[in-house]
């Protein structure tokens, strides 16, 4: 290779790092990829609609800094104004009190009454923490006593207001394929741990062989898992894996660290070394993820890193590694999905389409840090790698320390 390719490259590299580097800072002001969600029952009984929100403690808590302002009437007045069901276009009348009811740890449930002024042409509408997360999902389920029809809707920040009679039947169980390529392309996009992740795999990626590599052997493993999940082969607890993806953030930015230093002794020792402690914590009581599984991912680490750093070219292994990085994400991919309860008949279509939908939006994101390379390597402009490189690691880890502390202890 002669050396003005070499120079070449050696810019096009450090145009990519800072351009990844913005778009994993700018994404985690979005949020971590915990999820924003709550759960409704409508029960239609003639004109009157009786509603049960369920709302998780920590969506309560986005409506002010002061928990104190965050009260069951703040959130009453909140939801009030917010969730309802309307009969021909028109809002119904509430029909005071909204009762508090009890429920588990954690969370918030209240009972609202609607009297409107038509049992027919009626819809369920709400436009709670959209707002504060645009992201948020409500699940909500309808039962019509007088017919017996039962039916679960998904209501998004783009589709508010559900018809729920009339002929109009479920909309996730009348959706098209295409719904389905959106959903998963929209999962990549506003999932935000999903896509440092998948930044942090170009940020490792030297060459485009390597690039093609990791891709694929994550493209492997979150299929296999989400096929598995969402065919109830398996079932892992969210909790958990919501922690393992953030672990899978501060690992692909270790790496970083152990490949450029060539030292990887003390990193690994580190963070194998911290998970064991957080096994002995689980073990006096104190953190919610099983010892025995942070002893694994605490031994997987340590060698990993290890492998890592003493390896000369480590892109030739790392199909293997994303491949049970990918494993993980595909359950978290899965969370979602498992909410939606589709009949077995269209399981298929579903994880089709939904697999199709994140390899776009993965490809969308690749392509769109590419063609910034090429803007940029117009411009004669770049930056030392090795300096963007810890720089962009470094963050990395902090960012997946973070959420995998938080997400383990929450």
């Amino acid at each position: 290779m002669t050396r003005p390719v070499k120079r070449r490259r050696r810019r096009i590299a450090g145009f990519l790092y800072p351009a990844l580097v913005a778009g994993v800072l700018g994404a985690s002001t979005a949020g971590a990829h915990t999820r924003s969600q709550s759960h409704s029952v409508w029960e239609i009984k003639g004109a009157d609609v009786d509603v049960v929100m369920t709302i998780p403690v920590l969506e309560a808590d986005r409506l002010s800094d002061d928990r104190n302002a965050s009260s069951d009437d703040r959130l009453k007045s909140y939801l009030t104004e917010r969730v309802y069901p309307l009969a021909g276009g028109q809002r119904c009348g509430l029909v005071p009190p909204v009762q508090t009811l009890s429920s588990a740890a954690g969370f918030r449930k209240y009972d609202f009454t609607f009297t409107c002024a038509s049992p027919n042409d009626l819809q369920i509408h709400s436009a709670a923490f959209f707002d504060l997360v645009p992201s948020h999902t409500n699940f909500a389920q309808v039962q019509n006593a007088l017919t017996g029809e039962f039916t679960e809707q998904l209501i998004t920040a783009e589709h508010r207001t559900v018809d729920v009679t009339g002929g109009a039947g479920s909309r996730l169980k009348s959706a098209h394929f295409v719904e389905f390529i959106r959903m998963g392309t929209m999962h990549i996009f506003t999932g935000v741990d999903h896509m440092s992740f998948l930044l942090g795999l170009v940020l490792i990626s030297r060459r485009l062989r390597d690039l093609v590599f990791v891709v694929t052997g994550f493209t492997i493993g979150h299929s296999l898992t989400l096929a598995l999940a969402v065919s109830g082969v398996l079932r892992p607890h969210a909790e958990y894996i919501d922690a393992l993806v953030a672990l899978t953030i501060a690992l692909i930015g270790a790496e970083n660290i152990v490949v450029q230093t060539r030292k990887p002794t003390f990193v690994a020792l580190a963070v194998g070394g911290s998970l064991a402690f957080m096994a002995l914590l689980h073990g006096m009581g104190f953190g919610g993820l099983p010892s025995l599984l942070l002893l694994g991912a605490g031994l997987f680490t340590a060698n990993y890193l290890m492998i890592a750093g003493r390896l000369r070219d480590a892109g030739r292994v790392r199909i293997l590694i994303t491949l049970v990085f990918g494993l993980i994400h595909g359950f978290g991919f899965a969370a979602d999905l498992l909410e939606l309860q589709l009949p077995p008949g269209r399981l298929a279509e579903l994880l089709v389409g939904f697999n199709v939908g994140v390899e776009i939006g993965q490809l969308i994101l690749v392509a769109a840090a590419t063609l910034l390379v090429g803007i940029l390597a117009k411009s004669k402009f770049a930056l030392p790698r090795p300096l963007v490189v810890d720089v962009a690691s470094s963050f990395l880890v902090a960012l997946g320390v973070f959420w995998f502390v938080s997400r383990s202890y929450a």
